[in-house]
């Protein structure tokens, strides 16, 4: 099923907040609403790498991840993991965010208490997020009517894990283009 965008408004959707992987001055901003625990997030964060970590590398994306706390029951368990998360650990929280994706069927299923054990044992992380900066992206998706995980925004094209590098790339390479000609 692909994602229904139509009652989304991206206008709502910011760069504030959220982790920062990438120059700051990166001409292109990708902001994904993702949750941990969700299959589709873990699809969507590996098959894009390839291409998203070639324009991060470049200077060319800054990816502007916010980690979505939600209640559906399937989801919770993620909700605990991006309170353990270092914001400002640079290139080590996108490493964090690879190793929890991959291994989601390990903690997964893990009751709270032990995915915190987890967290500390496998990546020596201990509670980092306040419930403020949670609510700030709870209450942003609300805004924008983002209710499903992964939502991914470049400017006005909104997308989920279903779009192919090939899409992806050339979303990226007109936004880039457009820049030039309007320099």
């Amino acid at each position: 099923m692909l994602l229904d965008t139509s009652m989304i408004r991206a206008s709502e959707v910011t760069t504030e907040g959220g982790i920062h992987i990438g120059d700051k001055n990166a001409p292109i901003k990708i902001v994904e609403f993702m949750n941990l625990r969700c299959p589709f997030c873990k699809q969507w964060w590996e098959e894009s790498a390839p291409v998203l970590d070639k324009y991060v590398s470049e200077g060319k994306v800054e990816r502007i991840v916010k980690l979505f706390d939600k209640e559906k029951p399937s989801l919770k368990r993620g909700n605990v993991i991006h309170h353990h998360l270092d914001y400002t650990a640079g290139n080590k929280v996108k490493e964090d965010i690879s190793y929890f994706l991959a291994r989601q069927e390990e903690w997964g299923n893990l009751e709270e208490n032990d995915i915190v054990d987890y967290a500390n044992i496998r990546r020596g992380l201990s509670k980092q997020r306040s419930e403020k900066e949670a609510q700030h992206v709870i209450d942003e998706a609300e805004r924008a009517n983002v209710t499903l995980v992964p939502s991914v925004f470049i400017e006005d094209y909104i997308f989920d894990e279903h779009i192919t590098n090939e899409e992806l790339k050339e979303i990226i390479e007109i936004k880039l283009n457009r820049g030039n000609i309007d320099q």
